[in-house]
């Protein structure tokens, strides 16, 4: 069985989940869960990887290469895998960051340098 498709089973059971529940989490068909712990099928994309490491509460780092603590802080010593600081955490900064990507890189410049702005002068 390839690497990848042992872990993300192993994962996916110790989460307590189905294909299908853990493909719901994801968003996906459940024959996307199972053809990627087929033991002859390509491996998810990276985003996906890490998808089902925070669905199943395993590191990424342990997901996608075996190497490092299998949980989340497992050891003591591990940083998160995520930095809660730099996620969205309410509506109106995920409407914020959904439209700020839309973007193109020069205009999200001028956006950027007026919020910088605004958040000096409080």
């Amino acid at each position: 069985m390839f690497q990848h498709a042992s872990r993300i089973k192993q994962a996916r059971k110790d989460a307590g989940l189905s294909q299908a529940a853990l493909a719901e989490r994801l968003g996906l068909d459940r024959t996307a869960v199972a053809q990627w712990e087929r033991n002859n099928a390509a491996g998810p994309t990276a985003s996906h990887m890490g998808a089902i490491a925070l669905a199943t509460g395993v590191s990424f780092e342990w997901l996608a290469t075996g190497r490092g603590a299998r949980v989340i802080g497992g050891d003591g010593q591990e940083p998160p895998a995520i930095v809660m600081d730099y996620i969205a955490q309410s509506e109106s900064e995920e409407r914020l960051l959904v439209a700020f990507r839309s973007l193109s890189a020069l205009d999200q410049v001028p956006v950027l340098e007026s919020l910088e702005k605004q958040a000096k002068a409080r």
